[in-house]
């Protein structure tokens, strides 16, 4: 039944109309013709008629009260997030491994549970522990009521704690998501690798937190080495964490033949950037016939600078388009006793490398205006002065000729049978590792690594493994997404799952539970992982 208007002259007249089916069709019946709009709005009479209704409709009771302020609000969950990563929990199979990893184990909490809660606390706000516990109370999550901070503890150190063999269940939970996920994604034919540093305010555990070199300029702290490892679709497949005073190119090779091992991956080639590499490294490589992609100190290794970069061979352009405009690249390659190199130029890194230089040598000339004494403790411009016979400093011309010579400059070494160019567009791709390490490290808090939860060593593992668990959930929403040609930012996402909540409020000693509009995001969001949002209003059964 509903109302229909239809224009006679200068008026509208409005009908109540019931469709119906008469002789094997539908037909739209008018009941009752109420009159001319205007005068019917005069009257009140539709608004009489549905308030005389509405009486017959809780939902609409109750919804209409609401909206007035007159029924106050018993409890506010928020129900997005797990509307979401609820349900991409599932279906990447993070439940289903966790459980059955579980089975054996009889804990007096539920540990996927507390295991779910923490990673989707680190996709929504992150922070501590502590504070997830805390969050909990604002947020609806299923079968993970009663939850509190030591099950939390608890299953931080049930995830990093390792086996005799020095195995830990992260990497079982690891290897097991994937053997879940291959048969739809199939084999990982390349393999990207690249570590960050993540650093602690605290003592940093037992063994794990390190004084080492930090990529965050936090030297004066202890660190732990964050690696991860990316197949050529940009999903995490596995993360590595070592002692903050780990060298990079000694644990390159140990996590090639973990991949091998533990995910059975045989014919991946490994791609990593310049600092993973050694002469040692590259020749265990080789010795067990693995292909690689490896980036080169150009500025430290002898052979680049007198031999590789100074190569007269033909320059090929390659043009790589980006979100905003072109990445324009000239390439060439040489082999220089059986080892091959593939030469590369940014041009725009070339630009900004030329302009950086010119600055920092014009701020030099201006120091030496001053005497040399104002060079004292600045180590940049000593790359560029000299001291020549009779004391004083000097302007070295031959080091800025020199240092010009690598300008957006960058150079791979490979043994792989592959064109230069697929060469360069296969490294190009680390910096999907990059941006993950930016997720971890920036939109998802991992920093700085608590240090303190029980279990020390074991807690930490556990504490970081939830970030990558975040981020395969991550990655999983945006590949969704983009699969529908959809593109949201971040925050958006964040934002809307947190303001989509629902209300429970109570009229005439019964109680209702009401969903509040969802926000733009909302809707792409559940078309991307195939869900609806449930009902704007719930009766809650009353309490036994």
């Amino acid at each position: 039944m509903f109302v229909r208007v239809k224009k006679i002259g200068a008026y509208e007249y409005l009908y109540l109309v019931e469709n119906a089916r008469e002789g094997g069709r539908h037909v739209q019946r008018v009941i009752k013709a109420p009159g001319r709009g205007d005068e019917v709005e005069a009257a009140g009479l539709i608004d009489g008629l549905i308030a005389s209704a509405a009486r017959h409709s809780r939902r609409s009771i109750v919804l209409s009260s609401f909206y007035r302020g007159e029924l106050p609000e018993l409890h506010r969950l928020s129900m997005g997030p797990d509307l979401v990563f609820g349900r991409l929990w599932a279906e990447t199979g993070c439940r289903d491994v966790l459980k059955s990893m579980l089975a054996d184990r009889h804990f007096a909490f539920d540990v996927e549970r507390a295991v779910y809660l923490t990673v989707l606390h680190r996709l929504m706000i992150s922070g501590s522990d502590r504070h997830a516990s805390d969050w909990l109370r604002r947020v609806r999550v299923p079968g993970a009521e009663g939850l509190d901070l030591d099950h939390a503890y608890k299953a931080m150190a049930w995830l990093g704690e390792a086996d005799a063999a020095g195995r830990c269940t992260a990497e079982a939970v690891e290897e097991a998501l994937y053997r879940h996920r291959q048969p739809l994604f199939g084999a990982v034919s390349m393999a990207f690798i690249d570590t960050t540093s993540l650093w602690f305010e605290g003592a940093g555990g037992e063994s794990l937190g390190q004084y080492g070199h930090s990529k965050d300029d936090r030297g004066h702290l202890k660190q732990v080495v964050l690696g991860i490892v990316l197949d050529d679709t940009d999903r995490p497949i596995a993360s590595f964490l070592m002692p903050g005073n780990t060298a990079e190119v000694t644990w390159l090779l140990p996590v090639v033949r973990r991949l091998r091992a533990g995910f059975g991956i045989r014919e991946a080639c490994i791609v990593a950037d310049r600092g993973l590499i050694s002469a040692d490294t590259i020749a265990a490589l080789e010795a067990e016939k693995i292909d690689d992609i490896l980036g080169v100190r150009e500025r430290t290794s002898r052979e680049v600078r007198a031999e590789v970069i100074e190569d007269d061979g033909l320059a090929v352009p390659l043009v790589i388009p980006r979100q905003k405009g072109e990445t324009e690249l000239t390439i060439k390659e040489t082999t220089i006793a059986g080892r091959r190199y593939v030469i590369c130029r940014n041009h725009e890194a070339a630009k900004k490398d030329a302009a950086a230089r010119a600055e920092l040598v014009a701020g030099l000339e201006r120091k030496l205006a001053q005497g040399d004494k104002a060079l004292v403790a600045n180590n940049g411009f000593r790359r560029f002065v000299k001291t020549p016979t009779g004391g004083g400093f000097v302007i070295d011309r031959a080091k800025i000729e020199a240092d010009a010579r690598f300008d957006g400059l960058f150079v791979l070494r490979t043994n792989t049978k592959i064109t230069a160019l697929q060469v360069v567009l296969r490294y190009r791709n680390l910096l999907a590792v990059e941006d993950a390490f930016k997720t971890a490290k920036a939109l998802l808090a991992t920093r700085p690594t608590p240090g303190s939860s029980p279990g020390a060593d074991a807690g930490i593992r556990g504490h970081v493994f939830c970030t990558f668990l975040a981020l395969v959930l991550r990655k999983e929403l945006f590949d969704r997404l983009a699969a529908r040609r959809s593109r949201l930012e971040w925050h958006r996402v964040i934002d809307d799952l947190a303001d989509l909540s629902e209300i429970e409020v109570e009229q005439d000693g019964r109680r209702a539970r009401l969903r509040t509009a969802p926000g733009p995001a909302i809707d792409p969001i559940c078309r991307a992982i195939g869900t609806t949002l449930p009902s704007v209003f719930q009766q809650v059964p009353p309490t036994p």
